[in-house]
């Protein structure tokens, strides 16, 4: 091989997976931005393949015997993934970014760990630069991964969405981060190449302890930005994991997924009006649930509907806005939702959707469900589009969604939610909210918007409902 084919093989590689985020920046562009990542993975994989055990490769490299192992890995790996993903549906897809993201954060910290158990003290090989790389890619490795299977737990229901506080756990956080340092300065200094590894594995408990309970103290309704967030931690531990290997490649693949999923928590906070810090260390849902509308004053009966009055409602509407949430995702009523305003459409009605930066457990989670059942992009509006539009809307269908929807957020400021910005569907003619019950939603906080005159309740599942009303929708027709 030539010596400078993996050199231009990155580089190409490199462009591909800048051309990947700039594609998955947008709806239309997404399937191309997936395609040219996965063009940029494969020359990746083959070309340090070809540089490990091909002609002229490094003599401190592994034998061509060990290229069997390696082919073995990358087959039982591509194998399962092609099975996960073929088998997890669309609501479980955050759980499943969770546990990639393990895989990033475990891969760090094995990669660190033997890179260390093969090498010797710092003080005997003067590698500070490479002993720190070591140290950081392990602590950030162990973090994400212990965190990102917190995160799955939570998603998945196996563990309480509602945050777990300990007292002084922001001293305890900073408690662990210094044992980490002292650790890691240990590491440093030693002539002993058995301290030093003891060290790097006291590092990799302490991160492990910090992974978890950095991730456990953090509500349900954060879980959109935790998700981006560990996005980012797995970035820069891949890119740790890149300057110990010595691969440019890496370090620029997790520095693009690093950075773009720090700008990403950046957005999603914003999108709540809070900052990072206060996501992290805020303890956001640790209030009992209370009913907001109680403690606003807005408290009344409810007012209940049905499947024949909604269909009527939605004939003589001229404008109708949906507003899906993670309800709508458990039920996987999306298709049925699409018929419905499909339906509205061909009648001449105005029809769009408004999509809540933080709606679902996924950054864009419902804009993926809406593509996966083939709505129009053109109707999908983001919510500082659609926001000033609901005081003219006729009628507002809320399906599956509450926290984005709450009033609380403007009206009381005692809510845990207050300065939010959500979507103002009560300012619409009529709202119809969808739900199972008055229960609270994911951020354990009850919905005023429930009592408001302009509201009709219509319990139930959200599939069988939705299904019921196209069927009443159609024979009305």
């Amino acid at each position: 091989m030539s010596p400078s084919l993996p050199s231009v093989a990155y580089i190409v590689a490199s462009f591909l997976f800048i051309l990947s985020l700039r594609g998955l920046s947008q709806p239309d562009t997404a399937r191309r931005g997936n395609v040219l990542g996965t063009i940029g993975m494969l020359i990746a994989m083959a070309v340090t393949a070809l540089a490990l055990w091909g002609p002229g490769a490094a003599p401190n490299l592994p034998s061509p015997s060990t290229a069997g192992v390696l082919a073995a890995a990358v087959a039982i790996g591509s194998a399962l993934g092609a099975l996960l993903a073929s088998r997890v549906a669309m609501t479980q897809m955050p759980e499943l970014v969770a546990v990639l993201h393990s895989f990033v954060g475990a891969a760090a910290v094995l990669v660190g760990i033997v890179t260390k158990l093969r090498g010797g003290p710092a003080a005997e090989t003067g590698g500070i630069a490479h002993e720190l790389e070591i140290a950081i890619g392990v602590l950030v490795g162990a973090v994400t991964f212990s965190g990102s299977v917190v995160a799955f737990l939570k998603l998945r229901g196996t563990v309480g969405g509602r945050p777990l506080l300990l007292p002084g756990r922001n001293l305890l956080n900073l408690a662990m981060l210094a044992g980490a340092a002292v650790l890691v300065g240990v590491q440093l200094a030693t002539t002993s190449h058995e301290t030093a590894v003891l060290c790097l594995l006291g590092v990799t408990a302490i991160a492990l302890a910090l992974g978890v309970h950095l991730v456990a103290a953090i509500g349900g309704g954060d879980m959109p930005v935790v998700v981006s967030m560990l996005n980012s931690y797995s970035g820069w531990a891949a890119a740790a994991a890149g300057f110990m290997l010595s691969n440019d490649l890496l370090i620029i693949t997790g520095a693009l997924v690093g950075a773009s999923g720090a700008i990403l928590s950046y957005i999603m906070c914003v999108a709540m009006n809070r900052s990072i810090l206060n996501v992290v260390f805020g303890g956001f849902g640790a209030q009992a649930p209370v009913a907001a509308a109680v403690e606003a004053g807005a408290a009344g009966p409810v007012h209940e509907t049905s499947v024949p009055e909604v269909a009527e409602l939605l004939g003589s509407a001229k404008s109708v806005i949906v507003v899906p949430g993670f309800g709508m995702a458990v039920a996987q009523a999306q298709h049925a939702v699409r018929e419905i305003t499909d339906a509205l459409a061909a009648r001449g009605k105005t029809v769009r959707y408004a999509i809540h930066p933080v709606a679902g457990r996924l950054p864009g989670h419902m804009n993926v469900l809406l593509a996966e059942a083939g709505v129009s992009y053109e109707i999908v509006k983001e919510m500082d589009e659609v926001n000033d539009e609901l005081g003219d809307t006729d009628v507002v269908l809320v399906i599956g969604a509450n926290d984005i929807v709450n009033p609380a957020a403007q009206d009381d400021p005692h809510s845990p939610i207050y300065g939010m910005p959500v979507l103002e569907v009560w300012k619409a003619g009529r709202v119809v909210m969808l739900k199972r019950s008055l229960a609270a939603g994911y951020a354990g906080i009850d919905n005023p918007l429930c009592y408001r005159d302009n509201t009709l309740m219509l319990f139930g599942d959200a599939k069988q409902s939705v299904t019921k009303l196209l069927a009443a929708l159609q024979g009305a027709a």
